[in-house]
């Protein structure tokens, strides 16, 4: 059994507790997935180890629960750049179809929704520091140190 078919024994509250979607939204989107995976891998190329399922699921674990892909990697049993490339796979899937989209700016802030929809952005983001080079450091020549 596959990891996300237990997860469909839970009742439509759990599911949606865990999942941050409800199961019809869950079949949507595996659709979704299962019909661009079949489309990449007409194109040729290795079979993905995951299920399109346990894509998605991966994919909704990260989103929800904030879990490093690390773990995730662990838990699914492959490498954490397989985790990585699924959940980019799946969340281009995703956008592509359109279904799964937020409405843009102008729609947020138009008077029928002022006070009702609340969108927050919480992609992780590298930090930026400074890069060290010799430029960088203070400036002097060695020859005025003696």
């Amino acid at each position: 059994m596959e990891r996300w078919h237990r997860a469909l024994t839970k009742n439509d509250a759990e599911f949606k507790q865990l999942f941050g979607v409800k199961k019809e939204v869950f079949h949507e989107m595996l659709s979704v997935v299962t019909v661009a995976r079949e489309a990449r891998l007409r194109k040729g190329g290795r079979r993905p180890k995951l299920s399109a399922g346990d894509q998605l699921f991966l994919t909704l674990q990260y989103w929800r629960e904030y879990r490093t892909m690390e773990h995730l990697a662990f838990d699914f049993g492959v490498a954490k750049s397989t985790v990585s490339d699924t959940i980019t796979l799946v969340e281009n899937a995703l956008v592509q179809d359109g279904s799964f989209r937020l409405p843009g700016k102008k729609a947020l802030l138009s008077p029928e929704n002022a006070g009702r929809t609340l969108a927050v952005d919480v992609t992780e983001s590298p930090v930026e520091r400074p890069k060290k080079n010799k430029k960088s450091g203070i400036p002097g020549r060695k020859s005025d140190i003696r």
